[in-house]
């Protein structure tokens, strides 16, 4: 399996499409699309059921592709690039090459 560049937890910057600069925490990364908190929210219409008795209107996130997000270090965007630590390969922040993780 690759290693992906954004993993959950990070904080990242969209930088394309029509939440382009919004910021948010990534939830889940699956098949090159990631969950951020609080951009590209859709609405849904629920039908009642066990989990949401009333049903109704529902917001929430719909994923984005991970092309279309920046990883965020210390406010600014930078580019993710990997690098060998001894017997671990670590990610980096290319602008800075600091170790994120």
């Amino acid at each position: 399996m690759a290693t992906s560049k954004i993993k959950k937890g990070d904080t990242v910057k969209v930088i394309t499409g029509k939440d382009k600069g919004k910021e948010g925490k990534v939830l889940s990364v699956k098949d090159g699309k990631v969950l951020v908190e609080g951009v590209n929210t859709i609405t849904k219409h629920a039908k009642p059921s066990q989990a949401n008795p009333n049903g109704g209107i529902i917001h929430q996130e719909a994923p984005i592709d991970i092309s279309n997000v920046m990883y965020v270090n210390k406010g600014k965007t930078t580019r993710v690039g990997f690098k060998m630590d001894g017997d671990k390969k670590v990610r980096i922040a290319k602008a800075t090459g600091e170790v994120i993780d």
